[in-house]
């Protein structure tokens, strides 16, 4: 089962977007909450923590919406990860100069 999360620091933000991008995603539950990154616990991430199940796959929009820092998004992966859980973001990167220029035409003699 696809497990969404999505989260936005003030009440001004919107989850529309990452709510419609989770779905897309297939995620068939979604967590998420209106909450600053700094605060010491983010509440419905921790219930998606304690949700989630071994073969489940964890989907964000993007890595900083899980994380409040990186070692707290290493944490949580790893937590997953110990579960038997995959975690994924569904936002797809956008393609680099390098990726989006043709393939390499030199040959080599």
């Amino acid at each position: 089962m696809r497990i969404g999360y999505a989260r936005v620091s003030t009440e001004d933000q919107k989850l529309d977007l990452q709510r419609d991008a989770l779905s897309a995603a297939g995620c068939e539950k979604i967590f998420d909450e209106k909450i600053c990154g700094s605060t010491p616990r983010l509440p419905a991430r921790d219930e998606m923590l304690d949700y989630a199940r071994a073969g489940d796959v964890a989907v964000v929009w993007k890595l900083d919406r899980l994380g409040r820092s990186l070692r707290d998004l290493v944490d949580v992966v790893l937590r997953l990860k110990g579960c038997g859980v995959g975690a994924i973001r569904s936002r797809r990167p956008r393609r680099s100069r390098l990726q989006q220029s043709s393939p390499n035409t030199c040959s080599s003699k």
